[in-house]
């Protein structure tokens, strides 16, 4: 009678959850995507189907099947499934978990599977009150995280830990999520009589960024606003995801992705990728005056004197910011990224800032030359100190020959331009400079300098 009562308890409790809650995968073979994961002979298979699983970190993206996971490993090596989330335990509960799991496996040496989902919420004194367990096998962890663990896990933990990457599911994976709830009669919306367009299935399948629980929320939704209608439509998905929020942890793994592509975007002259991961951000409420100093940053390591006017429009931008700022300043953003990756590039600057760090690193003790030297103070003309300096306003051309550099280093080159864009002029009018100084050539002449 109690197993009833028990099963009919259960049958509400599902009957109750959300469609995403009720398809969640019952075994392995359920499970949509993840390959190398999940692959004939993958590492993590051969764990759960063991029996016998590790201690493990699950990272990857919302609604890729973190928790899922760790539900089938416990129920493959028949443990008890506990679960703590960071975001409400302390270190009190994560203690009294521990000593459950430490009674049960003396008692009768059934073992426990501690799932903690937002492992990277956890504090370090609730993290290290888990080492001990975790080490001894009183409880088989298994943490699930969207952040980098690197960053956010304390190493102790994680070198403790087997780390397996989820990767976000692509449009066809969820595609089949989203036939297989429609289809379902027992856990699904098969008894509904619900179909859906197409080009529905396209929308939903296209922007849920890969997370299969977003796209069973918003199909559930999208199916409660049909009203009579039988059909699934673009407008009812298009409603059903018009609340949501861009995927962005500005302190975690995504700041630091993101910003890289927008960078290497505006590297790689490539404007509508700049914008896209520029409004990224922008949505997302990253701190608009971190991406305008990797603007400025950028239009001299990149652009340099290929278009030295770039290095204003991106200054120009940055104040615009501190002026109108935002939404407003987004106007100035856009037209610095653009410009940033129309621009011709050179990384000339950043070359010669590196040749020069060696050159100061190879010449410790190197002194100023005396006609170089400073004559702001009396006496300094009886030390020889500008001595035979040579005024270049006073010659054709406002150059002339001496050296500027320590002894010895008179045939140091530092700065290599390039022929892109206004530095080619700059190019030319240097080459000519170089002759009356005596410098040596700036470039390998067996070296075409235009790529």
């Amino acid at each position: 009678m109690a197993d009833l009562f028990s099963e009919q308890r259960a049958a509400r409790r599902m009957e109750a959850a959300p469609l995403a809650a009720r398809m969640r995968p019952r075994s392995l073979d359920e499970v949509v995507g993840q390959p190398a994961l999940l692959g004939p002979g993958a590492a993590f298979r051969r764990l759960v189907e063991s029996g016998r699983p590790l201690s493990m970190i699950l990272w990857g993206p919302p609604g890729t099947g973190k928790t899922t996971l760790a539900r089938l490993v416990a129920e493959r090596s028949n443990a008890v499934f506990e679960v703590l989330s960071a975001t409400s335990a302390g270190v009190k509960d994560v203690r009294e978990v521990l000593a459950a799991a430490k009674q049960r496996l003396e008692e009768d040496g059934r073992r426990t599977v501690l799932f903690i989902d937002e492992i990277h919420r956890f504090t370090k004194n609730q993290q290290d009150a888990l080492l001990p367990a975790v080490e001894d096998g009183i409880v088989v962890l298994v943490g699930a995280t969207t952040e980098n663990p690197f960053f956010e896990v304390n190493s102790p933990l994680i070198s403790r830990s087997t780390l397996f990457r989820l990767e976000p599911l692509g449009p066809d994976e969820v595609t089949v999520i989203i036939q297989r709830a429609l289809a379902d009669t027992e856990r699904g919306m098969g008894d509904s009589g619900l179909d859906i367009e197409p080009e529905a299935m396209r929308t939903l399948a296209d922007r849920v960024g890969g997370d299969a629980r977003l796209a069973l929320n918003a199909l559930e939704v999208a199916g409660m606003l049909t009203g009579s209608r039988s059909t699934i439509e673009t407008d009812d998905i298009d409603e059903a995801l018009r609340r949501r929020v861009v995927r962005y942890d500005k302190s975690g793994d995504q700041h630091y992705d993101i910003i890289s592509a927008f960078i290497k975007s505006l590297r790689g002259s490539d404007p509508d990728a700049a914008l896209y991961w520029l409004f990224t951000m922008l949505e997302a409420g990253e701190d608009p005056e971190f991406i305008a100093r990797r603007m400025v940053i950028l239009a001299s390591e990149d652009v340099g004197m290929a278009d030295p006017i770039s290095l204003q429009i991106a200054v120009a931008a940055a104040q615009a910011l501190q002026f109108v700022g935002l939404p407003e300043a987004a106007y100035a953003l856009s037209q610095a990224a653009v410009h940033l990756a129309l621009a011709p590039k050179s990384n000339s600057i950043a070359s010669a800032m590196g040749a020069a760090r060696e050159a100061v690193a190879a010449t410790p003790g190197a002194q100023v030359p005396l006609h170089l030297r400073g004559t702001g103070y009396w006496g300094a003309r009886k030390l020889g100190h500008g001595v035979d300096y040579q005024y270049p306003h006073d010659f054709p051309g406002h150059v002339i020959s001496q050296g500027y550099l320590p002894e010895g280093s008179d045939d140091t080159v530092l700065y290599r331009p390039t022929d892109q864009g206004a530095e080619a002029a700059a190019a030319e009018r240097l080459s000519r400079i170089d002759e009356v100084l005596g410098k040596p050539p700036r470039h390998d002449p067996g070296v075409d300098r235009d790529g």
